[in-house]
């Protein structure tokens, strides 16, 4: 990252703002709608009073001879009003709307019909007031009216505002602070592993210590893991490759190099032909060394991602005689197939199938006799030569790297890998190498078994 790129937030951080925001909008929803409910209840409680004030009035209006009376004096009056935080009106309409006692000027909405007492918010000398106006209709039809002021009110929901959101604000804070602490204990395998990734030597693919703290960190070790060992696995078949070529072409070249100044001392083209015949037999086999050696190591990385697909054994076997046949006509060798009359299905990789056809054949044409046959028989096929054969005990030897058998040492060909490249594809393919005889007479048979393909789903 360059200097002045800016710094990616932290994962803990990133997580907090993911949660909080969300948290909080829920809290304030929560105590928005704690405040409107007890606001709503408050609000009916302070209206109880102020209707039962409008009802007090209400019973001690009499009917006499001359109308309407208000038995109550402005002394009683007070003291049925009184109220410690707010400033209360009355006033007691006859049924003309004429004032029979109480604060001139004081009227509100009448109750709608059919409902004796309604509640409202009037101005009246500058203030906004609550009031509720009262009906009285037998035995003489009166209207009472009581409004107060809203200071109580307003400083109770207030007060209830401010008690409500504090212990919620502290309490978001004091969860903040929690996640945020438990954020980075769980995340600390985290940082250990980056740490510890941060440390080791670029040559170390050993498997990192993996915490088993949570799934997540699990599968994210585990896949770290699994790539290290297929990295660990690819650099080993690199080097394997290197030196192997390192240490094999060595003598071929050191001869191709004799052979060439060999041929240059001399002044005979008959020579020169000679020399140049044995260094492009040399070359050959140098050309065929290095090919084997990468079809090892290409083997080797294969373990981890092989592709399969759906093959045609029998036409596998056709083209690989093909490609043999002016190679074995040439040594004088019958090179034939059996049992390509039927389609035979797998599930494998051609290039290791063809791999395995081809470093068979190979090998029959170098050390088998003068017959070669390759054989299909349901999902095995084998390649079965007149030759020496191999001695049971030495099978297990010559499926090893470089090893030979007394014939190869004998002919002074191949490097010792045609086996054990078979051997190599065979297992990555599941399937089974397997050794015999090819007849009572003697001679050779390696066959290869694959597994039966697995019917699809559905």
């Amino acid at each position: 990252m360059s200097a002045g790129a800016a710094a990616a937030p932290s994962l803990t951080a990133r997580v907090l703002r993911r949660v909080l925001p969300p948290l909080g909008l829920t809290w304030l929803l929560g105590t928005a709608v704690a405040l409107l409910v007890a606001s709503y209840f408050t609000e009916q409680a302070f209206d109880r009073a102020l209707l039962d004030d409008a009802y007090s009035v209400s019973a001690s209006v009499r009917a006499g001879e001359r109308g309407l009376d208000l038995l109550l004096s402005p002394r009683d009056i007070t003291n049925v009003l009184f109220d410690q935080s707010e400033t209360v009106f009355f006033a007691v309409l006859r049924p003309d709307g004429s004032l029979l006692a109480g604060d001139q000027g004081l009227v509100a909405p009448a109750p709608e019909e059919g409902a004796r007492h309604r509640f409202s918010r009037i101005d009246y000398r500058g203030m906004t007031l609550r009031a509720v106006v009262l009906d009285h209709e037998a035995p003489a039809a009166y209207r009472v009216v009581i409004a107060q002021t809203t200071r109580a009110r307003a400083m109770l929901i207030e007060k209830l505002l401010i008690y409500s959101l504090a212990p919620q604000l502290v309490l978001l804070a004091l969860l903040a602070g929690w996640l945020w602490r438990g954020i980075e204990r769980e995340l600390h395998p985290l940082g250990e592993l980056r740490r510890t990734l941060e440390q080791r030597d670029a040559h170390d693919l050993a498997a990192v210590p993996v915490a088993r703290s949570s799934r997540e960190l699990e599968q994210l070790g585990d896949t770290l893991n699994a790539l290290l060992e297929r990295l660990a696995q690819s650099a080993s078949a690199q080097r394997e490759f290197a030196g192997n070529v390192a240490h094999e072409l060595r003598t071929p070249l050191a001869g191709i190099r004799a052979l060439a100044d060999y041929g240059l001392a001399q002044q005979s083209p008959a020579v020169w032909r000679e020399q140049l015949q044995q260094i492009a037999q040399s070359q050959a086999r140098a050309s065929r060394l290095v090919d084997q050696l990468l079809a090892l190591a290409l083997a080797d990385e294969g373990r981890t991602g092989l592709q399969r697909e759906t093959l045609r054994l029998d036409q596998l076997v056709q083209q690989a005689v093909l490609r043999h046949l002016a190679r074995a006509d040439a040594r004088g060798v019958d090179l034939g197939a059996l049992g390509l009359d039927e389609a035979v299905t797998v599930q494998a990789n051609a290039a290791l199938v063809e791999g395995i056809l081809d470093n068979l054949i190979d090998n029959a044409l170098r050390y088998g006799g003068r017959t070669i046959t390759v054989e299909l028989s349901g999902l095995t096929l084998g390649v079965a030569d007149d030759g020496p054969g191999i001695a049971p005990e030495a099978e297990r030897d010559l499926l090893q790297r470089w090893a030979q058998g007394p014939a190869g040492r004998k002919l002074g060909q191949g490097a010792g890998l045609g086996l054990a490249i078979v051997a190599r594809y065979a297992k990555l393919l599941g399937a089974e190498l397997r050794f015999a005889r090819a007849s009572e007479a003697g001679g050779l048979r390696v066959s290869v078994a694959f597994e039966a393909p697995q019917a699809s789903a559905g």
